[in-house]
């Protein structure tokens, strides 16, 4: 199953996002990858801040959990100072809903 979504970076934290994302915390990547999610890429459009991220899952059930997880909300908090963020700190984030696909 493939899914896609948008984000915001904050205007001047672009370095500071992908910094951030060279070293993403080992244990998320282990719970990322144990939760069935491969092939995950995120993109930045400079001219509007917008983060576009695109991952292949097993389960959407097995992708919603992962935000119970206290790795997760560990680096929300890591990440709400340079992001737009939800009250509990998680990124305000925006299904896209796929229209198009090729093999």
């Amino acid at each position: 199953m493939r899914i896609g979504f948008k984000m915001k970076v904050f205007e001047g934290k672009h370095i500071e996002y992908k910094k951030r994302h060279e070293n993403v915390f080992p244990d998320l990547e282990i719970l990322l990858k144990e939760a069935g999610v491969h092939n995950y890429s995120i993109f930045l459009d400079q001219e509007t801040n917008t983060l576009f991220g695109f991952a292949e899952i097993d389960s959407l059930d097995k992708w919603n959990k992962i935000s119970e997880k206290e790795i997760c909300k560990k680096w929300w908090e890591y990440m709400k100072d340079i992001m737009e963020t939800n009250q509990d700190n998680s990124p305000v984030s925006i299904d896209l809903k796929e229209v198009y696909h090729l093999d």
